[in-house]
């Protein structure tokens, strides 16, 4: 037989594209064998790792799009926070100018104060100490007068209501000439 099927593959002129019949069954059958089994076999396990891939790569781009909308979500809150801040900030800054300048007028009401009090003790210590020095000065000039008075006169004038008279006089007198000079 197979003597037969070459001397009649040597008779025939053999077409180069198509291939002989016994040779195109073989082919087809170990095609379908093939197909077969990846079809079975290959093609279960090649679309359940698509699958799984498919799924993670989906599963990915939303959890990248679920982090995305977190981290606006917190930066809007970032911000919102930065501006409060900012808003306090000022707010606080400008109480503090406030207290400043409130505690600079009453620092400066109790300078003005103090400055008055400081002012107003001089005058009187100044009358106080101007009115024990005209005391002290009509105590000396009286005795000085009533000394000088005695020694020209040639008798003693020791009687005090006579001399406060006399020196209260004198002094009187003094003052009076001294403010008409003015």
């Amino acid at each position: 037989m197979i003597a037969n099927l070459v001397q009649l593959a040597a008779e025939e002129e053999q077409n180069p594209l198509i291939p002989p019949g016994p040779e195109l069954l073989v082919g087809a059958l170990a095609f379908a064998v093939v197909f077969f089994f990846f079809w079975k076999k290959l093609l279960p396990n090649i679309n359940k790792v698509l699958d799984e891939r498919r799924e993670a790569i989906e599963g990915g781009i939303e959890k990248a799009e679920a982090a995305q909308t977190e981290a606006q979500s917190v930066l809007e809150q970032y911000k919102a926070q930065l501006a409060e801040a900012r808003h306090e900030a000022a707010r606080l800054r400008q109480e503090a100018q406030e207290q400043g300048a409130q505690l600079i007028a009453e620092m400066r009401a109790e300078g003005q104060r103090q400055r008055e009090e400081i002012v107003a003790a001089g005058h009187a210590q100044l009358a106080a100490d101007r009115k024990a020095a005209a005391q002290t000065l009509r105590q000396d000039v009286g005795q000085l007068a009533t000394d000088l008075a005695g020694k020209l006169v040639g008798e003693s004038l020791e009687d005090h209501a006579r001399q406060s008279r006399t020196i209260d006089r004198f002094l009187d007198e003094l003052e009076e000439k001294a403010e008409a000079t003015r």
